[in-house]
């Protein structure tokens, strides 16, 4: 599904897609937006189902919880040194895909 015109429906939900995608962005600042973000991912998931939008949903559930797994595991071993790497690491690899993630939405591309 690469470059396809989208519904009205359909650009509803790229919208809030968007929208996901800019809490992520922001919770570097504040954390709590990320919170939020899931919790829409979540309740729209039916919703999103058979759309463009279910990979992108996919990939930002994806996200958050291997970046959550990630800073729990870097926070815990930060104390052995090798914590700051995991820690540099998953903030580099949450942003790389909440950019692609963007950018892929915004071509109206699945992330898959």
């Amino acid at each position: 599904m690469n470059n396809v015109e989208l519904s009205k429906a359909d650009k509803e939900a790229k919208n809030l897609t968007f929208i996901i995608y800019g809490l992520y962005g922001i919770s570097w600042f504040n954390g709590i937006t990320a919170i939020v973000a899931i919790i829409i991912n979540y309740i729209k998931q039916d919703d999103m189902r058979g759309t463009l939008m279910e990979s992108h949903f996919l990939w930002q559930m994806r996200t958050f919880w291997f970046g959550l797994l990630w800073t729990v595991i870097g926070v815990a071993t930060v104390f052995i040194l090798i914590g700051w790497v995991i820690l540099l690491a998953n903030t580099i690899w949450v942003i790389y895909r909440v950019v692609k993630g963007f950018l892929n939405l915004n071509d109206n591309k699945s992330m898959y």
